[in-house]
């Protein structure tokens, strides 16, 4: 990790902060612009995954697309300058003023997550004088093979239109005279790692497709979502995702025609270029000999591992010793779940050294908070401190 090579520049940074590697970045972009090429395909930015100016702004240079969850992302990635006409718009709770708004703009899609929704943006339209673009995003009911909290594409899962009702009211959805169903949109989850889920995404998606046309539907495009994970276990081994295999076994499974295929990533692109570089501010040992180590972070700025018990590998950035201890590493907030890892080895560690949090390039500082009135992280960029 870069943080590692530039830590005496750090230390002149107030922390906590989170640092972001620019160049990994681009290379993270450069791999996913080219290798989608090649398929020709359609790629999407999650901007939930982090809403950076600067990192949006070198994500707008690659000529991606935004996938937002939000009527204020839409608008976010209006502001930052991307085109509306790149623009899709999923979430399972959109609010009236956020519909007016993303027809007013003109989005790429608006993709509907049920029958009712599909009815609400069909008066909405009405209203406006509009016949508005969307996509159906269809609940295929895969099993992503990953973090049940971040699975998105079981029966169960409150996102989507199960494709049982798709399929049963195919004659009313066609029947709406101000939705004009564009496509359709799938998404699994997220942190996939076992690339096979895709294949099985795949045969999904063809049949729901055949059957959906079957039914009259026009479909331009199919979005297969996004979720390809990262390596948080060991980043250094794996800096920038496998994004040709994810690709490769879309283009040799997904038979859907000579429609646009678009994928909408988010951690995969911005995972790894990040990094929460935090101070040590105490060290103390419990009742019962468990070592902590108080830093000045909290969930407050990384809420990853207390809400999901995701991993996030840790290093001591500064310390030289040759002693090696346990410790559990702890934040600063009210909450007994604040801990960014029970058991980690590090060097002997004291107070006034410097860690950092690796892997926190997406869902950290877009789900930071300010719990117990902390103040927000700030930013520190590699390409301003080289």
């Amino acid at each position: 990790m870069l943080s590692r090579q530039v830590v005496e520049k750090l230390k002149q940074h107030e922390t906590p902060f989170y640092f972001y590697d620019m160049d990994l970045l681009r290379q993270t972009l450069d791999s996913v612009v080219w290798a989608a090429a090649k398929y020709n395909f359609k790629i999407h930015y999650a901007i939930k995954a982090n809403y950076d100016p600067r990192i949006l702004q070198v994500i707008k240079e690659y000529g991606l697309g935004i996938d937002c969850a939000s009527g204020n992302e839409v608008r976010c990635a209006i502001e930052a300058g991307f085109d509306p006409k790149s623009i899709v718009y999923a979430g399972v709770g959109k609010r009236d003023k956020e519909i007016r708004y993303a027809i007013e703009q003109g989005i790429f899609a608006i993709n509907c997550e049920s029958l009712q929704e599909l009815e609400v943006i069909d008066g909405i339209a009405a209203e406006m004088g509009k016949v508005v673009d969307c996509g159906l995003r269809v609940n295929p009911d895969i099993d992503p093979k990953t973090n049940h909290c971040i699975d998105t594409g079981q029966a169960d899962s409150k996102f989507g239109i199960s494709y049982e009702k798709v399929l049963e009211q195919a004659e009313w959805i066609q029947s709406l005279k101000h939705v004009n169903i564009k496509g359709m949109h799938l998404h699994i989850g997220s942190q996939i790692r076992e690339l096979h889920v895709f294949q099985y995404l795949c045969d999904k998606v063809n049949v729901i497709t055949d059957n959906l046309v079957r039914k009259g539907f026009k479909l331009d495009f199919v979005d297969v979502g996004g979720g390809l994970g990262i390596n948080y276990d060991m980043p250094e081994n794996e800096p920038v995702p496998n994004f040709a295999s994810v690709f490769a076994i879309i283009n040799g499974n997904l038979k859907v025609g000579n429609r646009e295929i678009h994928f909408e990533f988010g951690r995969s692109i911005v995972g790894e270029c990040g990094e929460l570089i935090t101070s040590v501010l105490y060290r103390k040992d419990t009742a019962t000999g468990r070592r902590l180590v108080i830093v000045d972070a909290s969930m407050t700025e990384l809420i990853r591992p207390m809400l999901y018990g995701s991993y996030h590998d840790i290093e001591n950035l500064t310390s030289t010793a040759e002693k090696h201890e346990k410790y559990a590493i702890v934040g600063t907030a009210c909450e007994s779940t604040d801990v960014f890892n029970e058991s980690v080895t590090l060097p002997k560690t004291v107070r006034g050294d410097i860690l950092t949090i690796k892997s926190a390039g997406a869902y950290g500082m877009s789900m930071a908070s300010r719990y117990n009135q902390h103040d927000l992280p700030g930013a520190v960029y590699s390409d301003d401190i080289k």
